[in-house]
Protein backbone atom coordinates (compact mmCIF):
# COMPACT_ATOMS: atom_id res chain seq x y z
CA UNK A 1 0.00 0.00 0.00
CA UNK A 2 1.61 3.29 -0.92
CA UNK A 3 0.94 6.50 1.65
CA UNK A 4 -0.28 9.38 0.06
CA UNK A 5 3.21 11.21 0.03
CA UNK A 6 4.05 14.19 -1.88
CA UNK A 7 7.77 13.28 -2.09
CA UNK A 8 8.97 16.38 -4.02
CA UNK A 9 8.03 18.35 -0.57
CA UNK A 10 10.41 16.29 1.69
CA UNK A 11 13.86 15.28 -0.28
CA UNK A 12 15.31 18.23 -2.64
CA UNK A 13 15.75 15.96 -5.50
CA UNK A 14 14.30 16.93 -8.71
CA UNK A 15 14.23 15.24 -11.90
CA UNK A 16 17.02 14.16 -13.74
CA UNK A 17 18.57 13.03 -10.22
CA UNK A 18 15.02 11.75 -8.81
CA UNK A 19 14.89 8.10 -8.85
CA UNK A 20 11.96 7.05 -6.01
CA UNK A 21 8.27 7.55 -6.95
CA UNK A 22 6.30 5.95 -4.27
CA UNK A 23 7.08 6.18 -0.54
CA UNK A 24 5.26 2.72 1.03
CA UNK A 25 6.42 3.52 4.23
CA UNK A 26 8.09 6.11 6.62
CA UNK A 27 8.31 5.78 10.14
CA UNK A 28 10.87 7.72 12.67
CA UNK A 29 13.90 5.20 11.73
CA UNK A 30 12.79 3.32 8.90
CA UNK A 31 10.93 3.76 5.34
CA UNK A 32 10.44 1.65 2.52
CA UNK A 33 10.12 3.42 -1.10
CA UNK A 34 9.67 1.66 -4.94
CA UNK A 35 10.73 3.38 -8.03
CA UNK A 36 11.28 1.65 -11.76
CA UNK A 37 14.12 1.66 -13.85
CA UNK A 38 13.71 4.05 -16.77
CA UNK A 39 15.84 5.48 -19.14
CA UNK A 40 15.70 9.16 -17.26
CA UNK A 41 17.86 7.68 -14.68
CA UNK A 42 21.44 9.26 -14.22
CA UNK A 43 23.89 6.63 -15.49
CA UNK A 44 21.33 4.79 -17.78
CA UNK A 45 23.03 3.36 -21.25
CA UNK A 46 22.30 0.55 -23.58
CA UNK A 47 18.54 -0.18 -22.06
CA UNK A 48 19.73 -0.56 -18.69
CA UNK A 49 20.96 1.73 -15.38
CA UNK A 50 24.50 1.04 -13.60
CA UNK A 51 24.27 -0.33 -9.86
CA UNK A 52 25.79 2.38 -8.31
CA UNK A 53 22.25 4.57 -9.15
CA UNK A 54 21.16 2.75 -6.00
CA UNK A 55 23.23 4.19 -3.54
CA UNK A 56 21.16 7.57 -4.46
CA UNK A 57 18.10 5.06 -4.11
CA UNK A 58 19.40 4.48 -0.87
CA UNK A 59 20.28 8.16 0.12
CA UNK A 60 16.69 9.28 -1.35
CA UNK A 61 14.60 6.64 1.14
CA UNK A 62 16.51 8.12 3.45
CA UNK A 63 15.96 11.57 2.97
CA UNK A 64 11.80 10.95 3.23
CA UNK A 65 12.42 9.68 6.36
CA UNK A 66 13.95 12.50 7.41
CA UNK A 67 12.10 14.80 5.97
CA UNK A 68 8.90 13.33 7.02
CA UNK A 69 10.25 13.40 10.54
CA UNK A 70 10.14 17.03 10.45
CA UNK A 71 7.42 17.92 8.76
CA UNK A 72 5.50 16.26 11.45
CA UNK A 73 7.82 17.91 14.06
CA UNK A 74 6.83 21.02 12.59
CA UNK A 75 9.91 21.82 11.13
CA UNK A 76 10.93 22.40 7.17
CA UNK A 77 11.94 19.40 5.32
CA UNK A 78 15.70 18.75 5.02
CA UNK A 79 17.65 20.98 2.09
CA UNK A 80 20.55 18.94 1.91
CA UNK A 81 22.27 15.87 2.27
CA UNK A 82 26.95 15.62 2.17
CA UNK A 83 26.61 11.22 1.89
CA UNK A 84 29.01 9.20 2.29
CA UNK A 85 29.78 5.42 1.19
CA UNK A 86 30.76 3.50 4.60
CA UNK A 87 30.60 0.27 2.61
CA UNK A 88 28.43 -0.90 -0.46
CA UNK A 89 27.82 -4.56 -2.45
CA UNK A 90 26.17 -4.88 -5.52
CA UNK A 91 24.83 -8.27 -6.46
CA UNK A 92 24.85 -7.19 -10.45
CA UNK A 93 26.53 -4.64 -12.33
CA UNK A 94 23.21 -3.15 -14.87
CA UNK A 95 19.75 -3.38 -13.80
CA UNK A 96 17.64 -3.08 -16.71
CA UNK A 97 14.96 -0.48 -18.04
CA UNK A 98 11.60 -1.67 -16.50
CA UNK A 99 12.87 -3.41 -13.55
CA UNK A 100 10.59 -2.59 -10.35
CA UNK A 101 13.05 -2.25 -7.09
CA UNK A 102 12.10 -1.77 -3.23
CA UNK A 103 14.33 0.21 -0.73
CA UNK A 104 14.20 -0.53 2.34
CA UNK A 105 16.30 2.04 4.72
CA UNK A 106 17.12 1.98 8.92
CA UNK A 107 18.33 4.87 10.54
CA UNK A 108 21.20 3.02 12.96
CA UNK A 109 22.66 5.94 14.45
CA UNK A 110 22.03 9.37 14.21
CA UNK A 111 23.56 13.05 16.34
CA UNK A 112 22.96 16.18 16.34
CA UNK A 113 23.26 16.55 12.28
CA UNK A 114 24.90 13.17 11.58
CA UNK A 115 23.27 9.80 10.81
CA UNK A 116 24.50 6.17 9.54
CA UNK A 117 21.77 4.73 7.37
CA UNK A 118 21.48 1.13 6.23
CA UNK A 119 19.91 0.32 2.86
CA UNK A 120 18.97 -2.49 1.01
CA UNK A 121 17.64 -2.60 -2.52
CA UNK A 122 15.16 -5.84 -3.81
CA UNK A 123 13.86 -6.65 -7.17
CA UNK A 124 11.47 -8.96 -6.17
CA UNK A 125 12.83 -11.45 -4.18
CA UNK A 126 16.28 -10.53 -5.14
CA UNK A 127 18.73 -8.71 -3.37
CA UNK A 128 20.45 -6.38 -5.93
CA UNK A 129 22.66 -4.47 -3.59
CA UNK A 130 23.48 -3.43 0.51
CA UNK A 131 25.27 -0.86 1.77
CA UNK A 132 25.44 1.80 4.74
CA UNK A 133 26.14 5.18 4.12
CA UNK A 134 26.98 8.22 6.52
CA UNK A 135 25.56 11.05 5.54
CA UNK A 136 25.34 15.17 7.56
CA UNK A 137 22.38 17.14 6.98
CA UNK A 138 22.87 20.31 5.73
CA UNK A 139 19.75 22.78 7.08
CA UNK A 140 19.81 26.75 7.47
CA UNK A 141 18.17 25.97 10.81
CA UNK A 142 20.73 23.49 11.91
CA UNK A 143 23.75 26.26 11.49
CA UNK A 144 24.32 28.04 14.77
CA UNK A 145 25.57 31.17 14.47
Amino acid sequence: MTLNIDIDSIIPHRAPIKIISEVIEAREDTGVTVAEVNPAWPLFADGAVNALVLIEAVAQTAAVIEGYKRIKQGKDSVKGWLVGVKSARFHLEKIPAGTKITVFVESKYSLDNYAVIEGTVKSENNILATMVLQALRLNEDDIKQ
